[in-house]
């Protein structure tokens, strides 16, 4: 995989708010949530690899999505566990556990303990708006320039 170990993505909210959609900016960097059933990728079949919203950051493969019947988009992994960080969320009264992207800070979702269990137990329940998909085809392209030394971790 492409090393981003290094890379951060740092923007002011006004540089964001200029990048993204109003949804995108208020589930992404406001720790929103997006309604279920009613978001882009929730019944999304297409092979590929979803990105970060806020950077050029790829967090989970198509083949590890399930359907949770959540309404949300579910993995069972991120594509690189390095890229996804997590801590404690106690909003709305709850014991969660909250996921972002740990290149640009992107909420994600949550993870939760009851996914499937022959894949590893977890459900990475996302939110559609702190996505982007890039086809299996476009992904391997965007690999192979990162190889030669392209810059990562922007976009």
């Amino acid at each position: 995989m492409i090393d981003l170990s290094k890379t951060t993505v740092q923007r002011t909210d006004a540089e964001w708010r200029a990048q993204l959609t109003p949804l995108q900016f208020r589930v992404a960097r406001q720790q929103g949530t997006e309604p279920p059933f009613q978001n882009a990728f929730w019944d999304h079949h297409e092979d590929g690899v979803y990105f970060s919203v806020c950077s050029d950051t790829p967090l989970f493969d198509a083949k590890d999505k399930f359907e949770s019947g959540t309404g949300w988009p579910s993995f069972t992994k991120p594509i690189e566990p390095a890229f996804v960080g997590e801590h404690r969320d106690t909003s709305y009264g709850m014991l969660r556990v909250e996921v972002h992207c740990a290149v640009d800070g992107a909420h994600l979702g949550h993870v939760f303990p009851d996914g499937p269990r022959a894949q590893g137990g977890l459900r990475y329940c996302i939110n559609s708006a702190s996505l982007r998909f890039m086809p299996r085809k476009e992904f391997e392209g965007w690999v192979a320039r990162r190889k030669t030394g392209a810059n990562v971790g922007s976009s």
